[in-house]
């Protein structure tokens, strides 16, 4: 099988599974405990801070773990809702659904920021936006697309109102270069099994001396910030997984570029949706004139290729997600778009070939669903 669908998952490293096994078996003390096996497992995740604090350029005790990304993102937004006055929530119009569901579970009003064509923020529009704003979420890269957002730029409007920001940056890491100083956020979102992490543990970023106020109380672990046993081993793994992430991120590019070649050169009726000057290094939108995702995604995974029709969490669902209509794609285009994304593991070769395999089904499903292919396009913003 040839795996491009690493915005849904990514696989272990074996240096993460390694790491993990010990705590998996024999190792299994509590963290919380003062004998010496329990020790072993506080340094254990002690050690992991501090990589998952490297990976984003924060400080060690600015880290808080938690169960998965969602977890992370709703303990974020909800901090946020209780601590902060009144006003309005402000999110970019193509979050992801952790996001938009929270607020929207909230009693406060919630006002979205456009994007543009390209599927970025429109920067001249959020200013106005932030009047009688209470805080700010805006996801660094999008999940979909892999479209970067001005997260420095949106939190700099935000910082001259006195207004918290958090960001999703589920995506992004492990992908592109992260500085929260640099950024300017309060708080930012993680999860392990986007950069070869195991599933089940996530992260949340806090800036020190930020009020927070935790989803989870009880035992008083994470500093008072997330109560509940630690999951030793997965926090493990994904301190070696945010280790690998920061020394080896290079190359995806060059994966992605010749997988899009390929299939360019080879199909005509091809878009690719996104600002392509500005995305994450490892991620194709793609849309096929006169072809259906689903009937796509059957052929694909026929021939062995794992790819997916957008987010893992829109999977089964029968229309054109809400970050295609925000960037003002036709209904039409958008069922008939398919989101591929590799990880460190795909090799050029790999994507070539899955290139191949895919007009393959391109072509096959045309000859059903009859002619009306028009020309390549690609967004220029």
């Amino acid at each position: 099988m040839i795996y491009a669908d690493a915005n849904a998952t990514t696989p272990l490293l074996p240096e993460v599974l390694e790491a993990m096994l010990p705590w998996l078996g024999g190792a299994h003390a509590n963290p919380s405990g003062s004998y010496a096996a329990a020790k072993r497992a506080r340094a254990a995740i002690d050690l992991a801070r501090e990589q998952v604090a490297a990976l984003i350029g924060a400080e060690p005790e600015e880290i808080v773990f938690t169960g998965c990304g969602t977890e992370s993102v709703n303990t974020a937004l909800r901090s946020l809702d209780a601590l902060c006055g009144p006003g309005v929530a402000v999110v970019s119009a193509i979050e992801h659904s952790a996001v938009l569901r929270c607020v929207e579970s909230f009693t406060r009003e919630t006002r979205r920021m456009a994007v543009d064509a390209g599927g970025r923020v429109k920067l001249e529009a959020v200013d106005e936006l932030l009047d009688g704003a209470a805080f700010v979420s805006i996801m660094a890269a999008n999940n979909e697309t892999g479209v970067i957002q001005p997260l420095r730029e949106v939190a700099e409007l935000a910082a001259k109102r006195g207004l918290p920001v958090h960001t999703d940056a589920i995506q992004a890491a492990g992908k592109m270069p992260i500085d929260v100083k640099a950024l300017g956020v309060d708080m930012l979102s993680l999860s392990a099994h986007k950069f070869h992490g195991p599933a089940g543990v996530g992260a949340l970023y806090i800036r020190s001396g930020l009020k927070f106020e935790p989803l989870l109380h009880g035992g008083g672990q994470e500093g008072g910030r997330r109560s509940g046993t630690e999951n030793t081993a997965g926090i493990a793994g994904m301190g070696v997984a945010a280790a690998c992430a920061l020394r080896e991120h290079a190359g995806l590019a060059g994966v992605r570029d010749a997988f899009e070649q390929a299939v360019l050169t080879s199909l005509s009726g091809v878009t690719v949706n996104g600002d392509t000057a500005r995305r994450l290094p490892n991620t194709s939108h793609l849309s096929f004139e006169s072809c259906d995702a689903a009937g796509l995604l059957i052929l694909l995974d026929g021939a062995g290729v794992a790819c997916s029709a957008g987010s893992a969490c829109m999977t089964g669902k029968q229309k054109p997600s809400h970050v295609q209509l925000a960037m003002g794609i036709p209904e039409a285009r958008a069922r008939s778009s398919l989101r591929f994304s590799f990880s460190r593991l795909n090799t050029v070769e790999e994507a070539v070939r899955a290139a191949g395999l895919l007009a393959r089904a391109v072509e096959k499903l045309r000859r059903v669903q009859g002619p009306g292919v028009g020309p390549v396009a690609v967004y220029s913003p």
